[in-house]
């Protein structure tokens, strides 16, 4: 299953979070670099050669969350970014964050 072609969808009132076994399940379609941190976010740092380079990406992750509708926390510095994916209306994982983030593995 490719998620990069899959569209984010609003979660509604009620929807559980992603299990651990959904979780392990979706962590197998996205990039290896992809973790699960000890809040419970799904987190991945990518390095760049200079700031430009890194505020570029920057922009185009910003493109891509709007198209979806569903926006990651992204901290930028010189070299790098790091992004950081979590469904707050359910205060968990949902298969939105692991679309996006297939997204995100296609602009790199």
């Amino acid at each position: 299953m490719d998620l990069s072609q899959e569209k984010c969808v609003p979660c509604s009132l009620g929807t559980e979070p992603l299990n651990e076994d959904e979780i392990k399940s979706f962590m197998d379609l996205v990039d290896d670099q992809w973790i699960v941190d000890n809040n419970g976010h799904l987190f991945r740092k990518f390095k760049f050669k200079d700031f430009a380079q890194a505020l570029d990406f920057t922009n185009k992750v910003g493109k891509v969350a709007e198209t979806e509708g569903h926006h990651p926390d992204i901290f930028l510095a010189w070299g790098k970014v790091e992004v950081t994916l979590f469904t707050h209306k359910i205060k968990g994982l949902s298969d939105n964050d692991f679309i996006l983030a297939s997204k995100i593995d296609k602009l790199v």
